[in-house]
């Protein structure tokens, strides 16, 4: 099907023929993944958009997508304004539009192994407004009329060792089942699939970029526990891996499975489990508590073996990144060089380490007004030269064995402006900021973001994005429940062992884009006054932060203090990785303001 108007078309008459008036296309799949596998990518087929994080509603006269600031720029460029009006979040809501525009009485379809249940209240009470209704479907249209749609991925599991994860599969499942006892609960439902990844200790290869595998699990107050997965996927080292006191069942088999709990108390998270698990539980007669996924705190905390482990990744990963940075200096002031060619030649450096699994992420490689783009994905038909007088932007990771890393540097291509020189510091001010911050123990994650957004509010100016989210342990490079974010989470307590990145921007539209990312530690913090615990963060990323942007006249003492303190410590750790010219332009790249 060659275009997207025909592929919308072609909706539109599946729709009629199943006694639809209208259709919710969401960005996931059946785990609410944030990033997914092939087979589930029916909002890109529909519409062209290749953001992580969006959703679409067609009806017979008119079709809307809606986004979040991210994306605000990437939706115009690869979504047709013709056929679908742009809609912004959180401004607007899909319940909400809906509740504006549907059909009178008309039949709404939604995929109830695609949303929550809390999703599927909010839109029938728009709709009942209107005398709608939200009609759940068997078949997915989109799946009837996608002629080439990939299969899931049949790729092995694999076994995550001990020594990388630092705790037993069988203590975890342990850990899970005192939790049900305290809860007075038979049973938990995993749903998301880095919780099962943690919970087994197994990692997969089903989602570009983040290593986890297409699973279902039942965890019982027994320690023992139901895995639901492909037979072709599992293996003799996995089977042996799970134990007797894991049974292995074909993933087919799981929503009959949740048919089996009557008489029985079942766990499922209302965030993380979609509405159809709720329902067959409830068709099934089970008693539901509605909690979160036992797995997910465990999980941000990282122990001591994860918190090496990502330590030894981001050494490592830094000199791959610096290795580059030097590269770029020299290279892109000689011309000829694009988007393209430099996120080639950056996850070069990274595989030259011989330690790297998949990148965390697709490389956001912003040359000059892509660099506005936040959540930009160069392709060959939007691939731009990185030329002179330009800034350009490069958030990247890796995905490696011990950790998963992100770092976002900015790079003045020649002489920056005075403006450019100007925004850049006040990103930085309010990145050194945060690094820097002592809070108590209790303190959530939204109630620190204006730590970096003050330098920029104070001249007019912001961001469209949080500050901050969770990092996986070679898991997703997006990992809940702790943000720094001001809206869209940032309320859950910051705790020892949590993960984070801190990663203030600006966003000049087409002219150019800041941004400065470094993955943080939260740590135990001694302080004089002993009154409370306080906590702090340790800062985990070891990259050069480009000098010529720096406006010194900004920086205060002790930003300037902190500054050389960390490009001092950036030498210690990668300086011993380089050697010749590599190592001369850190130790310039690095020198003291």
């Amino acid at each position: 099907m060659s275009s997207y108007e025909d592929r919308l078309k072609a909706l539109r008459e599946q729709l009629v023929r199943q006694k639809l008036d209208g259709f919710v296309v969401p960005l996931t799949d059946e785990h609410m993944s944030e990033y997914v596998g092939a087979y589930a990518q029916r909002l890109a087929w529909l519409t062209g958009f290749q953001g992580s994080a969006g959703s679409a509603v067609v009806l017979p006269e008119e079709a809307a997508i809606f986004v979040d600031g991210r994306y605000t720029l990437q939706v115009r460029e690869q979504v047709d304004g013709n056929h679908w009006q742009y809609q912004g979040v959180p401004q607007t809501s899909v319940a909400a539009w809906l509740g504006n525009h549907a059909p009178q009485g008309g039949r709404i379809g939604y995929d109830p192994w695609l949303h929550t249940r809390a999703w599927v209240a909010q839109a029938s009470e728009a709709l009942a407004e209107r005398g709608a209704e939200l009609i759940a479907v068997d078949t997915n249209p989109i799946d009837r009329v996608w002629p080439d749609r990939p299969a899931p991925s049949d790729a092995k599991l694999v076994v995550h060792d001990d020594r990388f994860a630092g705790r037993n599969a069988a203590d975890k499942r342990a850990a899970i089942a005192d939790w049900l006892t305290s809860k007075k609960a038979d049973a938990a439902v995993l749903s998301a699939l880095d919780s099962i990844a943690w919970a087994f200790n197994i990692r997969g290869k089903d989602v570009e970029r983040t290593p986890v595998a297409l699973a279902y699990a039942i965890v019982h107050a027994d320690a023992t526990a139901d895995i639901y997965v492909a037979p072709e996927k599992m293996d003799e080292a996995v089977a042996q891996h799970l134990g007797n006191a894991v049974r292995v069942h074909d993933r087919a088999d799981f929503a009959t499975a949740l048919a089996n709990f009557t008489g029985k108390t079942v766990v499922a998270d209302p965030e993380r489990a979609v509405s159809a698990i709720f329902e067959a539980l409830d068709n099934g007669g089970a008693q539901i508590l509605a909690l979160r996924d036992p797995v997910v705190l465990p999980k941000a905390i990282k122990n001591e073996t994860e918190i090496a482990g990502h330590k030894a990744a981001q050494h490592r990963d830094g000199a791959a990144l610096s290795r580059f940075l030097h590269w770029i200096s020299v290279e892109a002031p000689k011309g000829g060089q694009s988007e393209l060619s430099a996120s080639d030649r950056l996850e070069a450096f990274r595989r030259d380490t011989g330690l790297l699994e998949d990148l965390s992420f697709d490389t956001i490689s912003g040359a000059g007004p892509n660099g506005a783009v936040v959540h930009y994905r160069v392709e060959e038909q939007t691939n731009r030269a990185i030329e002179t007088g330009s800034l350009y932007l490069v958030d990247s990771g890796g995905q490696y064995r011990d950790g998963t890393t992100d770092v976002t540097r900015t790079l003045a291509i020649g002489t920056p402006t005075d403006e450019m020189r100007h925004r850049f510091t006040l990103v930085l001010k309010g990145h050194v900021a945060l690094a820097r911050a002592t809070f108590p123990v209790g303190t959530r994650g939204g109630q620190l973001d204006i730590l970096a957004r003050q330098y920029l509010w104070a001249e007019g100016l912001d961001y469209a994005h949080g500050t901050g989210h969770g990092v996986g342990s070679f898991l997703s490079v997006h990992e809940g429940p702790q943000r720094i974010a001001t809206f869209g989470g940032g309320d859950e307590p910051l705790q020892a062992g949590m993960i984070l990145s801190n990663e203030p921007g600006y966003y000049k539209t087409g002219e150019y884009g800041i941004r400065i990312e470094n993955l943080v530690l939260v740590e135990e913090r001694p302080t004089r006054g002993d009154e409370k615990p306080m906590l702090g963060f340790e800062t985990l990323t070891f990259a050069p932060i480009d000098r010529s942007l720096i406006a010194t006249d900004l920086l205060d003492a002790g930003e300037r203090a902190w500054i050389d303190a960390y490009h001092a410590k950036v030498l210690t750790i990668v300086g011993p990785q380089l050697e010749g010219d590599s190592l001369d332009w850190l130790k310039a790249a690095c020198a003291p303001l």
